[in-house]
């Protein structure tokens, strides 16, 4: 298991491009298997995530190319469908949850998938109930194996169909949406994710020749096809850690340039950071963060304190409330925070607590942040990361300690972070990997 060694206190200082994003590198790949033709995909992130998936993929018969650092080629022309039901697949794609977004390509194309229950985050319960209801919908058989724990699809022709999703979930929508471009007939899809995400991935199978209405709402329409074909797409810059970069030169009282940020793509999280007091300054396609001694958590206009909460886009993303946690130890004023989509979110600020963060946890959803003002500085000490987006948070407390603090289990943040503490040492930081 390896660790990062953080000495906190000192302050960065230069330009940082962010990776490309992590959710969105998940979809477009898994996607890939709906055409036997060549897909070359661009800004691929070089992140464990990805890459884990990018191995199954290969190894599942995808024959894959990595001309240059970020582009990677993939071709669905041979398949191994017995390949599925090896230790193998089952082993890698239950620690992968981006691997339950092969279910809608590969039934869609081939008829059959299997899914492990899948791993992840130690984040909460995450349900499946809306990928798989979707599928069916279409015309898939799901039946449960209890004994290897997993999950057999069968469909002997997806039909279009109707279908109005219980929750705006992205992954979930992603999974239907890529089976149903080549089912049979019309589907609508309402109640569908929005994301930039989402949004990204209808572009690349628009290209594909897919036939698909209502980009960026949430009511999509696809009217099947037989086939679809190559293309070449390019990834986002990834808005969860353009987030996370705002918020730790917020916390170490850096001036910070954040090129290349997309940020039409951004939504509300700048603006999000400016309730928090926080300069953020937009030139160009970039982001700059000046050197801030204080800055200040807004109030609502009643006097009543802030809530910030996380909803579907183009609500605030979920993945960067544990940044805004983080962020608001050490503003002037209070802030709620309330995580609804994951029960077990906010359960790493006993960390925070122990290093002298004022937060009371509410509850498994609701933390009480009361900001400290700079008038004393986090404490170090030792910490475990239980998930990617806790992992940077408390990344960014331990740069900001006084002292010197080790995180363990920094799997996690490398999951979705690429080289972040070499990334991070360029401007000034003193991380070391062990």
């Amino acid at each position: 298991m390896a660790t990062f060694v953080i000495e906190g206190g000192h302050r960065l200082s230069g330009e940082i491009v962010p990776q490309g994003a992590k959710n969105e590198a998940l979809q477009v790949i898994c996607a890939t298997l709906l055409t036997p033709e060549k897909v070359t995909v661009h800004n691929i992130p070089d992140i464990l995530d990805v890459n884990n998936l990018i191995v199954l993929l290969s190894e599942m018969g995808v024959k894959t190319d990595h001309p240059e650092p970020g582009c990677y080629s993939f071709q669905a022309d041979t398949i191994d469908l017995d390949y599925l039901q090896s230790e193998a697949f089952f082993k890698k794609s239950a620690s992968l949850r981006g691997s339950v977004m092969l279910v809608g390509p590969l039934v869609a194309r081939f008829g059959y998938a299997l899914a492990p229950k899948p791993g992840g985050d130690k984040i909460g319960r995450r349900r499946l109930d809306t990928h798989f209801l979707g599928i069916q919908k279409l015309g898939a058989d799901f039946v449960y194996d209890d004994e290897r724990q997993a999950y057999v699809v069968k469909s002997k022709g997806l039909k279009g169909t109707y279908m109005l999703l219980d929750e705006a979930s992205v992954t979930g929508t992603a999974n239907i949406l890529m089976a149903s471009v080549l089912a049979e007939g019309r589907t609508t899809i309402y109640n569908a994710a929005c994301e930039p995400y989402l949004q990204q991935l209808t572009k690349m199978l628009l290209s594909m020749g897919a036939k698909i209405g209502g980009l960026a709402s949430n009511r999509l329409t696809v009217e099947g096809v037989e086939q679809l074909h190559g293309c070449e797409h390019t990834i986002l810059p990834d808005m969860i850690e353009v987030g996370s970069f705002i918020g730790m030169a917020a916390m170490t009282s850096s001036e910070l340039r954040i090129k290349n940020v997309s940020f039409h793509d951004l939504g509300i999280i700048p603006d999000a950071f400016r309730r928090f007091g926080i300069t953020v300054n937009h030139e160009d396609n970039d982001i700059i963060i000046p050197a801030q001694e204080h800055y200040t958590i807004e109030t609502f206009i009643d006097g009543s304190i802030l809530t910030v909460a996380d909803a579907p886009w183009p609500g605030l993303t979920p993945d960067l409330l544990s940044v805004f946690l983080v962020v608001a130890t050490q503003a002037g004023g209070s802030v709620l925070i309330h995580q609804k989509m994951f029960e077990s979110r906010l359960f790493f600020v006993d960390k925070l607590i122990d290093m002298g963060a004022q937060i009371i946890l509410c509850d498994p959803h609701r933390a009480t942040v009361i900001g400290a003002d700079r008038r004393y500085k986090l404490r170090a000490t030792n910490m475990v990361s239980p998930d990617i987006r806790a992992g940077i948070a408390m990344l960014i407390a331990a740069m900001t300690a006084d002292g010197t603090s080790r995180i363990h289990n920094i799997d996690q943040i490398d999951r979705g972070y690429q080289d972040i503490d070499k990334r991070l040492n360029a401007l000034g930081a003193r991380i070391t990997r062990i």
